[in-house]
């Protein structure tokens, strides 16, 4: 097809700004292996919310992916909090 642009990943194609385009890649990955690791454990949002030091509807708001709720770093306590390892490689 003429005019069809592929994007290895979703964020690519949403976008522009290369440095909020990293960002929101690496909030969407935390955000999904959080997600992941909660539904595993199977526990209540009143539950999550505890374990995470967070309300219950953050927790809402972290299972239904909304990402403009999150930062980088919120999302990195949370998951050391849930016992997971969480580690960013640095490249020139």
């Amino acid at each position: 097809m003429v005019g069809v642009q592929k994007f290895d990943n979703v964020w690519d194609a949403l976008e522009a700004d290369p440095i909020r385009r990293q960002n929101l890649k690496l909030r969407s990955e935390l955000m999904i292996r959080i997600s992941e690791e909660l539904r595993s454990l199977d526990v209540t949002q009143t539950r999550a919310a505890e374990l995470l030091h967070i309300s219950q509807p953050r927790v809402s708001a972290l299972l239904q992916g909304k990402i403009d709720k999150f930062r980088l770093d919120s999302l990195v306590d949370m998951a050391h909090r849930l016992g997971m390892h969480v580690s960013i490689n640095v490249a020139a």
